[in-house]
């Protein structure tokens, strides 16, 4: 993509392609950490946005995802999450800020590890419970939250046929076995981190969310964002933003909205 450039980087046995833009010698860095099923590609507007307002916008394919070497098995890791990363690192002067779409913080439950912990709540099975175990190819016959249709019609507006394209062909490239591996090492990576179990979460933080986010319409999820036991959570966190009509991709579907958001949240720290 044009004005954003792409390099390799060696980091502990697995090269990790990044994309960036704005580098120059002290630029604050702004990382850019993607979800699943995505790549880099997610961040593509923010990086752009960022990058050329005095930041260095940097965005991996994490491990297992795109470009960089694709561990082919669940291994221990030291955080699966940018939140767990938050918690497991001495947040000194490197990480002044968070800012966090979709997904809220939840602290560790000591008592039950997460796929228990979300089959109890949710009431069925998970991605984080499905995909456990190698199985070939299906297509499930369950729909709970609507997003698997027979007949799915046009893509949305945000979401444009070349950028579709390029997702699904990098996926037909590398399958997905890589990013599941991250739900498959979860409750490895609830028994590695027993040690920061009460771990403060004492950076500022800002989250967003979209109104129709599956995430954000589970059960009891708006209740602990909006009821204070979120904020008790995380002590520097910033008011709350609810972005209506808006589903789990925000950053792509109201890329402008979010880029000012991010954008005047990081300006309070630079």
């Amino acid at each position: 993509m044009e004005e954003i450039t792409h390099r390799t980087l060696p980091d502990n046995g697995v090269n990790m392609h990044i994309a960036e833009k704005g580098q120059g010698q002290g630029n604050p860095v702004i990382m850019f950490l993607h979800g699943f099923p995505e790549l880099w590609f997610t961040w593509r507007h923010q990086i752009l946005c960022v990058g050329s307002l005095g930041f260095h916008a940097v965005a991996p394919d994490l491990r297992g995802y795109g470009d960089p070497t694709r561990p082919t098995r669940a291994r221990p890791t030291r955080a699966t999450t940018s939140w767990s990363w938050l918690t497991l690192t001495p947040c000194g002067p490197e990480i002044r800020a968070f800012a966090c779409l979709s997904v809220p913080f939840r602290p560790r439950n000591p008592k039950m590890k997460p796929v228990e912990g979300m089959r109890l709540v949710l009431k069925r099975t998970t991605i984080c419970a499905d995909f456990r175990k190698p199985s070939p190819p299906c297509l499930a016959k369950a729909n709970p939250f609507g997003i698997c249709p027979k007949n799915p019609g046009p893509l949305p507006s945000w979401l444009k046929e070349d950028v579709f394209n390029y997702i699904v062909n990098k996926f037909n490239e590398t399958g997905f076995t890589g990013g599941l591996n991250y739900y498959r090492a979860i409750d490895l990576n609830w028994e590695l981190t027993e040690p920061w179990t009460d771990a403060p979460m004492m950076v500022p933080v800002k989250y967003e969310v979209g109104d129709d986010d599956m995430w954000y319409t589970t059960p009891r999820v708006k209740e602990y964002v909006h009821g204070g036991g979120f904020k008790k959570n995380v002590p520097l966190l910033e008011e709350i933003v609810v972005v209506e009509g808006v589903g789990h991709f925000l950053n792509q579907e109201r890329a402008g909205e979010i880029d000012v958001h991010i954008h005047k949240f990081i300006r309070k720290f630079y």
